[in-house]
């Protein structure tokens, strides 16, 4: 896996802590969903908030900022946990090949690239399959096994 990381600013941390607290509340804001998950050195479970991205009747969790916190801990982990704060439960993942990221980075893009712009390694809904298999290993994609 390439690593890369796009650290977000202060107003997307505050952006984002919003629709996390809405997700935990059980609002979701264009397919946002609240996470949980337990830390690499703590154990203690970091709440975040993600988009939920179904292809063929699949879930996937993708890290357009690249090999975030939440990436590094759910992949140490092998689990999250997912849903609201009353009714969440845990969910096995396992990370996608990078053979098979592209398909799933174009329903990505095509979804949430207004969101994500400037922040999944340069690619746009209009990239190039060459281009998404350029960007597929600095991009952690993670199926849900439910």
């Amino acid at each position: 896996m390439t690593v890369r990381y796009d650290q977000p600013t202060g107003a997307a941390r505050a952006f984002n802590e919003v629709f996390r607290l809405l997700a935990e509340a059980g609002i979701s804001i264009a397919g946002t969903v609240a996470i949980r998950v337990r830390g690499r050195k703590t154990g203690k479970r970091r709440p975040v908030v993600v988009n939920l991205l179904t292809v063929k009747g699949r879930d996937y969790l993708v890290s357009p900022r690249g090999n975030t916190q939440w990436a590094r801990n759910a992949r140490a982990a092998g689990a999250i946990e997912m849903g609201p704060r009353w009714h969440n439960s845990e969910v096995r993942i396992t990370e996608v090949d990078d053979d098979a990221k592209p398909e799933l980075l174009r329903h990505y893009l095509d979804r949430w690239f207004w969101e994500v712009k400037g922040h999944v390694g340069g690619l746009t809904p209009e990239s190039s399959d060459a281009d998404l298999r350029a960007a597929a290993p600095s991009i952690p994609v993670f199926e849900l096994q439910r």
